[in-house]
């Protein structure tokens, strides 16, 4: 594969300038002009999230064209690299109609062995987590710098994430509440923020279920260099989606999947 891990970062961070440039006039507006892709309930959409994937799309069109493409509003484009960048342009929209600046820009890039490379970027905050190589680092106010998952405590005093209090379906609820009675502390709807706080070495573990690749890969690639483990509830490779758990460390990785045991 004709690429070096610097030239794919260098990359990514022009993909999210570029992602960040087409949302940030938007987040907040008067008119987000959001549609619902979801009938039967309220999956939405809007014209900031087809305006980042495009912009993404762009700097790939430009810098590496023979890549393929795998993104959530414009599907999948071929490639003949061996590489594919993942792209989901805004995870957690709901959160971003809402206001709340837990929403992010997720791009990765990997092979079918799954990701090499993942970043989440918060460009309101001015957060941008990535991890390639071993090694995780988080650009923000407080400037550039390394950052690990959290070293190994017992799952009783682990601190847990999850999006939806309701999970999945009742048997996927009943496994991460069989886990999250075991906890120190549990906490709801931060998206794809949470997969980066615990890459930052902020919190412990995130259960979650019903995701899509582009939902994962870059929280996969950014927790695995920075230290942590992410599969799914039967501790199977998950960067195609799924049941996912993502874990600071092997210790509490297999803490939570003993527990999911009974749930798979």
């Amino acid at each position: 594969m004709a690429h070096s891990l610097s030239e794919l970062t260098d990359v990514a961070h022009a993909m999210a300038d570029a992602a960040s440039s087409a949302i940030l006039p938007h987040f907040r507006g008067a008119d987000l002009g959001t549609e619902n892709k979801d009938e039967g309930g309220y999956d939405p959409v809007t014209i900031a999230d087809r305006a980042a994937e495009q912009a993404m799309r762009a700097v790939l069109a430009e810098k590496r064209p023979t890549d393929a493409i795998l993104g959530e509003e414009y599907g999948a484009q071929s490639g003949q690299s061996g590489l594919t960048w993942v792209l989901d342009p805004i995870d957690g929209t709901r959160g971003f109609v809402s206001g709340t600046p837990t929403w992010g820009v997720l791009i990765a890039v990997g092979d079918e062995a799954g990701p090499v490379l993942g970043m989440i970027d918060q460009p309101y905050i001015g957060e941008r987590f990535w991890g390639i190589d071993g090694s995780a680092w988080l650009k923000g106010p407080r400037g550039t710098g390394k950052i690990a998952t959290r070293p190994p405590r017992a799952l009783s005093e682990a601190v847990l994430f999850t999006t939806f209090p309701e999970i999945g379906t009742p048997t996927e609820r009943a496994g991460f509440e069989a886990v999250a009675e075991r906890v120190k502390l549990v906490r709801y709807g931060m998206d794809c923020y949470a997969y980066a706080l615990l890459a930052a070495g902020q919190i412990d573990l995130v259960i979650e279920a019903g995701l899509n690749s582009y939902d994962i890969q870059a929280p996969i690639g950014l927790i695995e260099a920075a230290g942590g483990v992410v599969t799914d509830w039967s501790g199977q490779p998950v960067h195609e989606g799924g049941r996912v758990v993502a874990a600071s460390h092997p210790e509490m990785h297999r803490a939570a999947l003993d527990i999911l045991a009974g749930f798979v």
